[in-house]
């Protein structure tokens, strides 16, 4: 039996049908390397007739085995996060970037200048005062208010405690 001829002939049906048992390109490569490794040391024993449901026959069999040792299941990297974990994140810091752009909106135009200039630019105050005409003090103060506004409206709520006053009870 001519193994090159083989390999040529059936390689990517093997491949093929690994990858229909596994899901894993990878894992379907490994399995179709196995089972031509195992053709080439039994190439004597292989009837000709019979050799693609033999090769079929070798890869599910690996396949089983891996599976039977768990080997090609890996634990998930804790670091990759839940797609819809993901997606929730996302939505949130969407609407939380849109809140940030209207309370910056908000401010007055000298404070937001000012404040745009420090963070967006970062520019010294020395450059800001020289920009807007005034001081370096006066852009470090306009920098600062901005900021506290800002702080200030994004400050979550306090939550209001309810306080159970049922029959009985009196205060």
């Amino acid at each position: 039996m001519d193994f090159h001829a083989v390999y040529r002939q059936h390689a990517a049906a093997v491949r093929c049908h690994a990858l229909s048992l596994c899901h894993d390109p990878m894992v379907a490569d490994e399995i179709t390397a196995d089972v031509f490794y195992r053709a080439w040391t039994q190439r004597a024993e292989i009837r000709e007739e019979t050799v693609r449901a033999y090769l079929f026959t070798i890869a599910r069999n690996r396949f089983v085995d891996m599976k039977r040792a768990g080997r090609w299941l890996v634990p998930l990297d804790e670091t990759v996060e839940d797609p819809a974990t993901a997606v929730e994140r996302r939505v949130a810091a969407s609407s939380e970037l849109e809140r940030v752009l209207e309370l910056l909106g908000s401010l007055a135009e000298p404070e937001r200048a000012a404040l745009q200039l420090r963070s967006q630019e970062g520019l010294p105050y020395e450059a800001i005062g020289a920009a807007l005409g005034i001081s370096p003090g006066a852009a470090k103060v306009r920098v600062h208010r901005a900021r506290m506004k800002l702080a200030q409206a994004l400050k979550p709520e306090p939550q209001e405690v309810e306080h159970d006053s049922g029959p009985g009870r009196h205060h």
